[in-house]
């Protein structure tokens, strides 16, 4: 048994974070983490599918070479070493939380955590055995979420024809043709990702619209570049009629207006990529008095104080956004508050969202839809990237930046971007809400010319009705 002030379960961004944070204000911390450091961002989920839009993206760059006077010849596509590329890049970040480990002087138990009772936690390690540790401040849950199948809709996955996320990751090749079963932010990503990679993709949706809950507009903008790019989109689609076979997998889609289009789909990979689960399962919740919310995730205060004391959840266990950077601030404010500061607390209403397809989407802050509903004034400033010189150079003119203010008083209620870039450029929006700026001082700041920046000042501009070059 060892004593520790704050005891973490759970090594993704959240629990790393935190720990490093908590070791930073002189608390001695230990994670408990049974995979390698990083949790599903670093190893399966963010950094390795990021490296594999990047492979995508120059595939599809190479295809385009000759019109900047390069020949290339024939183009070979080859899936299985892009794959062993991102499996390095995420075995190269995991080594780094390592580092930072050492640095910080955090231990890293390596096992298996539950809650056993009061501040202590039973440790299973690889060999069977187990140790018990306790925490005399605070131990802080973070462990995270994974994927699930959809048994109603007779997905269950077998990894081989049914994959998830994580298979979809290491597949010695591209699938020949692929259905991709919920279009939000993965199932997007990969449809890029195999679609460059030379597969026949279908990808659909329960919802209206694909990224459904982005912007309406910037749904709009990437189903027609998807069908540009020959992906066949189908939205309010209700599947059917699946049979799973051990090397295709057939089924029906009705879609569209009323769902009067039926389409039947062979294919040799169905990837299901409708949501994540948060896992609270075998931690030892009831132990010590852990409860719930209505839909599954602890409970927790602004604070990041679960039901029990002494007790924290940070990440995805906590409640959604189920996102990297949400989880990284919680674990921030769990290891000042427990250190006994006064965190500045998350601010959920300014959160990006990111999706790195091709053209990337990057939003924050209210849609035109929720202003809509809240029954807000407000005016709508657009930015075609058409229009913008360094889009032009680069030959990226797809997509546009959207700014939604206040009509009073110019606040920027919202902003949406599809386009290059759009994952970085979203940023400048997000200092700017952080600080309370209006759609006249992003303006007034001079953006270098030529930039792909410059389209949100115009966007601003053009919310105030005197846009200059569109």
């Amino acid at each position: 048994m060892a004593s520790y002030d704050v005891i973490f379960i759970g090594a993704g961004p959240a629990g790393y974070v935190g720990a490093i944070r908590a070791a930073q204000l002189g608390l001695t911390v230990a994670v408990v983490e049974r995979e390698g450091l990083g949790g599903t961002c670093v190893l399966w989920g963010c950094i390795p599918a990021k490296a594999l839009l990047e492979s995508a993206s120059l595939a599809t760059k190479v295809r385009h070479a000759a019109e900047h006077g390069i020949t290339v010849g024939d183009v070979t596509l080859d899936y299985a070493p892009a794959v062993k590329r991102s499996r390095g890049i995420s075995q190269q970040n995991s080594k780094g939380v390592e580092f930072l480990f050492k640095k910080n002087t955090i231990t890293w138990i390596r096992g298996t955590g539950s809650l056993t009772g009061g501040k202590t936690v039973a440790v299973k390690l690889a060999d069977g055995k187990t140790e018990t540790h306790t925490a005399t401040r605070a131990i802080v849950l973070s462990t995270g979420s994974r994927v699930r199948g959809l048994p109603r809709a007779g997905f269950e996955l077998n990894k081989t024809t049914v994959i998830s996320s994580d298979e979809a990751l290491i597949l010695p090749r591209t699938p020949k043709r692929i259905a991709i079963v919920g279009a939000g932010a993965v199932g997007c990503e990969f449809a890029d990702v195999f679609n460059a990679f030379g597969a026949a993709v279908t990808l659909t949706d329960i919802a209206p619209t694909i990224l459904p809950l982005e912007d309406a507009d910037l749904s709009a903008e990437l189903t027609r570049a998807f069908k540009r790019r020959k992906i066949d989109v189908l939205t309010n689609a209700q599947i059917g009629n699946v049979s799973v076979g051990a090397d295709a997998v057939t089924l029906t889609v009705k879609s569209g207006k009323d769902r009067a289009d039926a389409t039947t789909l062979s294919v040799d990979t169905v990837l299901v990529a409708a949501g994540r689960a948060p896992n609270v399962e075998g931690i030892g919740l009831e132990s010590v008095g852990v409860k719930l919310d209505d839909r599954g995730f602890i409970k927790v205060t602004e604070r990041l104080e679960t039901t029990a004391p002494g007790i924290y959840a940070i990440g995805d266990v906590a409640g959604p956004p189920m996102l990297a950077h949400k989880g990284e601030r919680e674990g921030i404010v769990a290891a000042e508050a427990i250190a006994g500061r006064q965190p500045h607390l998350v601010n959920y209403g300014n959160i990006p969202n990111a999706t790195y397809c091709h053209p990337e989407v990057a939003s924050i802050g209210l849609t035109e839809e929720a202003c809509k509903a809240q029954k807000l004034e407000y005016k709508v400033g657009k930015a075609p990237f058409s229009a913008n010189g360094r889009a032009r150079t680069a030959g990226e003119t797809d997509g546009f930046v959207k700014i939604i203010r206040g009509a009073k008083y110019g606040e920027i209620l919202g902003a949406h971007i599809i386009g290059a870039h759009a994952t970085e450029l979203i940023h400048e929006i997000a200092v700017a809400r952080e600080n309370e700026f209006t759609v006249e001082e992003i303006e007034l700041a001079i953006h270098a010319h030529p930039t792909l920046s410059e389209a949100v000042a115009e966007a601003a501009l053009d919310s105030l009705g005197r846009a200059l070059n569109i």
